[in-house]
């Protein structure tokens, strides 16, 4: 399936933007205005749903002429694109990401044509299955991992190279005792947040 690498989900969704005559451009500045604001990194609403690797949120206007061979062609409506990799499989995650931000998804999707509002995490999730695009050419650099044991491998992997440029050049009598520590410090460490930076 296009939209699904190993145990990785791949989302891609086109809502359209209410276009209702001369508020069409209220809306549309609205939700350019609410998406600039939104917080990113571990503030994200998004990073408070499990299993979610990212999300990325653009209003598309329209489509760029690239001149010919290609026609001039104009959308009909402007959309707001949505594109996500999460863990596991869409109904579930829809659902979660409903019961868990449904404050966030409808200050952003307010905006879009048809949209039901998340306090009914079924309706929600169907509503975002008939906004949906199949992803294709989907490429998820860690389908084999779930979110946290991919945030704890950044985590080794940073702290390795941490204690490597810590103790270069130091003899093997400071150096093993000190590995010994690292390793059973790292084995208790929790993955990080996601978003959060440094790994």
């Amino acid at each position: 399936m296009g939209n699904q690498s190993g145990q990785s989900y791949g989302l891609t969704i086109l809502s359209p933007i209410i276009n209702n005559g001369s508020r069409a451009a209220a809306q549309d500045l609205a939700l350019r205005h609410h998406l600039s604001k939104l917080a990113n990194g571990e503030h994200s609403p998004f990073a408070k749903v499990p299993g979610t690797h990212f999300v990325r949120l653009v209003v598309m206007g329209d489509v760029v002429f690239v001149g010919y061979p290609a026609r001039d062609e104009h959308l009909k409506s402007q959309y707001l694109i949505c594109t996500a990799d999460f863990d596991g499989e869409l109904d579930p995650y829809l659902q979660t990401l409903a019961r868990t931000i449904p404050a966030e998804l409808d200050a952003i999707w307010k905006h879009c044509v048809g949209y039901p509002g998340a306090t009914d995490p079924a309706k929600f999730a169907e509503y975002i299955k008939k906004c949906q695009v199949e992803t294709t050419l989907y490429f998820s650099d860690v389908n084999d991992r779930t979110l946290e044991q991919t945030l704890k491998a950044l985590l080794v992997k940073t702290a390795v190279t941490a204690f490597a440029e810590r103790y270069q050049g130091q003899p093997a009598s400071v150096v093993q005792p000190a590995f010994k520590k690292f390793l059973t410090e790292l084995s208790q460490t929790p993955a990080p947040r996601p978003g959060a930076a440094g790994i």
